[in-house]
């Protein structure tokens, strides 16, 4: 992974994001910021394209790009709710080329923007190439962790820890260690209550069907070639440990195919969704 600069799958997730905007299916999520943040044009956006930057198959590539639009849509419906509550922060953990900052509806609603501070420079300059402009409405709040807490950056960004919060976490849990994950998760639960959170997680290979797990074998071998080794996975049971653990009371859970499904219908999946190997779910602490 280059410094500085986004990981090869956070890439290939914005790409896919833009592409779903323009792509002959049924549309999941609205995002008109997703290929202007990164410069591109329709004529630069094809499934082959695509499929080249992720390392995948065009069929599954479809699939897939349904799940990044279906996961930003579950995600944003969780804030959504959580303003209609009276929630008046959000935090994007791990927020790479995110858009929902400068799309943000709501002036009372205060986003923040967690990422390395290499990274948010870069993605600055991607904005400002862009003519898109930076929100009031938006704090970034650059994190190395290797030398700070997410508690300590937040902090410094002048996030309110005594009121109710709401915090997406999508595309990060997978590449990070139990006890990273474990030590976030009772941070954000010991938020002034109602804290509700938004993340995404892959199982175990030997959840998958025995067809599968050499596939799932080799893209694990890729990421880790690429210096994003996969280093932690969860079945449904334990992940919902985890969070109870941690203090949130009511978890949501879905597959990857059941939440797209859900979105643009079981037709839509085309053959062996199951290849899509992953999770989603929402938390709240009341």
């Amino acid at each position: 992974m280059e410094v500085g600069k986004p990981s090869r799958t956070a890439l290939a997730t914005a790409h896919a994001r833009a592409y779903h905007q323009i792509a002959p299916e049924p549309r999941v999520f609205t995002d008109p910021l997703a290929a202007a943040i990164m410069g591109l044009t329709a004529a630069e956006l094809t499934d082959q394209t695509i499929a080249a930057t992720a390392g995948e198959d065009i069929a599954f590539h479809r699939v897939r790009r349904l799940l990044m639009a279906s996961r930003s849509r579950f995600a944003e419906e969780m804030v959504a709710d959580a303003v209609a509550d009276g929630v008046r922060q959000v935090v994007i953990l791990g927020a790479g080329l995110d858009t929902f900052a400068y799309r943000n509806p709501d002036p009372t609603l205060r986003v923040f923007e967690v990422d390395h501070p290499a990274t948010q420079a870069w993605k600055r300059q991607l904005l400002a190439a862009a003519g898109i402009a930076i929100p009031d409405s938006l704090t970034f709040a650059p994190i190395d962790f290797e030398t700070e807490t997410l508690a300590t950056g937040l902090a410094s960004a002048g996030f309110a820890r005594d009121r109710p919060a709401a915090f997406v976490w999508l595309g990060v849990v997978m590449y990070l260690t139990r006890d990273a994950i474990q030590s976030t998760l009772r941070y954000l639960a010991e938020q002034a209550t109602p804290v509700r959170l938004a993340l995404d997680y892959i199982p175990p290979a030997s959840d998958a069907a025995p067809e599968h797990r050499a596939q799932l074998q080799a893209r694990a071998d890729r990421l880790a070639a690429l210096g994003e080794p996969l280093l932690s996975h969860f079945t449904a049971a334990e992940l919902a440990a985890e969070l109870h653990a941690a203090g949130f009371d009511g978890v949501e859970d879905l597959s990857a195919p059941d939440l797209i499904a859900g979105y643009v219908g079981q037709d839509e999946l085309g053959p062996e969704p199951e290849r899509l190997h992953a999770r989603v779910a929402r938390a709240i602490r009341n």
